[in-house]
């Protein structure tokens, strides 16, 4: 994940907030992204997990869960993402969030939005939440569409504004393919106007539905032109000085983009945000980033469902994490087994040779190259005939 707007305004550098220090540094323990449900009222086409709009069976109980939070906080994670499906889908969402915040662990939710009407908003806020992202696809007509959801668009919008009349802190995310990438202006126009804190732009991950979903993945000249509008934008808000958190996900080689657009203009600026990102070390996936999914089975990110390294039920997760375990040491020294370009790549120390889970789902290799870097051999520093 990378703070565009934290890295340009200079704030990342000096890590004083918990959010950028998370962020930018490797901390002993990960950040929790929870998928507590996959049952959720869309039916998006790029799911990550296959989420529908039904109830799973086997999904972790309310007390399962809270003995989970009780051993996650002991273990000192300092975040938890309540995530899906939609969490909201479950009745417990908020005794849960609050039984993590009143152990001392952050709880932050991630949702369609859809199910935010007056009384969840309160118990969102009654609830300790310290941030709430809502998934926004574009437009309406371009959010339904791929949400699979009629009116998606005005019952989300209608969620966040419940939100931000309660002063909960709220922004969206938007995962960026060719169905959506020029409705970007439309998306940070909306982030101005109703006085979000924050935007997400993920990458497009191959996992769930997102697998089947690859074909509409941006191609290289259409990233670029993406990233250099959301650098564009979010360096128009400093400028104006508007305090919004622009963050982009999903592709390590975002960070090495940045630098190089930096340092067109501005070279001791760049080389700052080359030693803030490397050293966080790009991807962290199994590193400072875990998953638990709605059967308790812990992964190395949520984009890897296939490949489960123990469940919560059995182990608590301090166990499962601390190893030792085959995929989380290769994760955690991976400089050894990556291949291709990303092996040789000059931005490894920034990049961590991005995601494994999308090399994976494209080659059916963990340590193929990452089919969705769009920097050039000559940007990266390799020569075409290694």
């Amino acid at each position: 994940m990378l703070s565009v707007s934290g890295l340009l305004s200079g704030k990342a550098t000096c890590l004083k907030s918990q959010t950028e220090r998370l962020r930018y540094s490797r901390e002993p323990r990960p950040v929790v992204v929870w998928n507590l449900t996959r049952s959720c009222t869309l039916r998006c086409m790029h799911c990550y997990n296959d989420s529908r709009d039904r109830a799973f069976d086997g999904e972790l109980t309310t007390a399962e869960a809270a003995t989970v939070i009780d051993g996650l906080s002991a273990f000192g994670v300092p975040a938890l993402i309540f995530s899906g499906g939609d969490p909201l889908t479950r009745d417990d969402i908020f005794t849960l969030s609050g039984h993590a915040v009143s152990k001392g662990v952050r709880a932050v939710l991630s949702t369609s939005g859809v199910l935010i009407d007056k009384a969840a908003a309160k118990n969102i806020k009654n609830a300790g939440f310290s941030y709430a992202g809502v998934s926004i696809e574009g437009g309406e007509e371009t959010n339904d569409m791929l949400r699979g959801s009629k009116g998606g668009f005005k019952r989300a919008l209608e969620g966040i504004r419940r939100l931000k009349d309660l002063n909960v802190p709220a922004g969206v995310r938007m995962t960026l393919n060719r169905s959506n990438a020029r409705e970007l202006p439309f998306v940070f126009d909306l982030i101005e106007r109703e006085g979000l804190e924050r935007g997400y732009f993920a990458h497009l991950v191959y996992s769930g539905r997102g697998g089947a979903f690859s074909g509409e993945d941006l191609g290289y000249a259409e990233t670029r032109a993406a990233l250099d509008y959301i650098f564009e934008r979010a360096a128009g808000f400093i400028g104006k000085g508007v305090n919004k958190e622009i963050v982009t996900g999903s592709n390590d080689a975002d960070g090495a983009y940045l630098y190089l657009k930096l340092r067109e203009s501005d070279r001791e600026k760049a080389e700052a945000v080359r030693g803030i990102l490397s050293g966080r070390g790009g991807n962290t996936a199994g590193v400072s980033v875990a998953c638990i999914d709605n059967l308790g089975m812990v992964h190395a990110d949520q984009f890897w469902p296939g490949h489960p390294l123990g469940s919560v039920r059995e182990r608590p997760f301090a166990e499962i994490w601390k190893g030792p375990e085959p995929l989380l040491d290769a994760l955690r020294d991976r400089k050894a087994f990556i291949k291709g370009r990303c092996r040789w790549c000059s931005f490894f120390d920034v990049c961590g040779g991005n995601s494994r889970a999308r090399a994976a789902s494209a080659y059916g290799d963990f340590w193929a190259e990452d089919p969705a870097c769009y920097l050039s051999d000559e940007e990266i520093g390799i020569g075409l005939g290694r």
